[in-house]
């Protein structure tokens, strides 16, 4: 049976695979999706490996 940290897990994957998708069609955002899809793609790992470990987060997001 599968675990609900599994199914974010496989939620999050298929948003990174969205975000390749909307790169590939769109030369001029590839680069921004490939940033989010790899965000993503960890995000992924963390939560099935720990879904209740605690993570220190940046005050402000980065700008770029």
């Amino acid at each position: 049976m599968a675990t609900i940290a599994n199914v974010a897990g496989d939620m999050l994957r298929g948003a990174a695979n969205f975000f390749r998708a909307v790169g590939q069609d769109n030369p001029n955002l590839a680069e921004q999706m490939e940033q989010n899809a790899s965000a993503y793609e960890e995000v992924a790992k963390l939560v099935e490996a720990d879904p209740t470990a605690e993570i220190n987060l940046p005050e402000q997001p980065p700008q770029g």
